[in-house]
């Protein structure tokens, strides 16, 4: 089951707290999405772990593979989401695709 989120709160939250409830969001866009869709990865907290755990590569397989699952979610079958948010991810725009994914779960919920 998804959770509806003020995308715009989540932003300043994340902004006010230097990045520590980016993590929570982090966690709960895993576990909501692996919820919502066929598709599974590794659950929130380990998928954060992994991320630590590779210096941050990891999380750029996360974000490819959370754009997959919003595909599915949206009924997108020929959907390139996934690439879309490793290039946001890579020209230093992270926090979009963590507002796409979160607009797509607030749709659902």
């Amino acid at each position: 089951m998804a959770t509806n989120r003020s995308i715009p709160l989540c932003i300043i939250f994340w902004l006010i707290t230097g990045g520590i409830y980016g993590i929570f969001w982090f966690i709960k866009l895993t576990d909501e999405l692996n919820a919502n869709a066929d598709t599974k990865t590794a659950g929130g907290g380990t998928a954060f772990v992994y991320s630590i755990l590779t210096f941050g590569i990891y999380s750029f397989y996360w974000t490819y593979k959370q754009g997959q699952k919003v595909d599915e979610i949206s009924g997108n079958t020929g959907g390139n989401t996934g690439i879309l948010y490793v290039i946001l991810t890579c020209i230093g725009l992270g926090i979009v695709p963590y507002c796409l994914m979160q607009s797509e779960l607030n749709r659902i919920a």
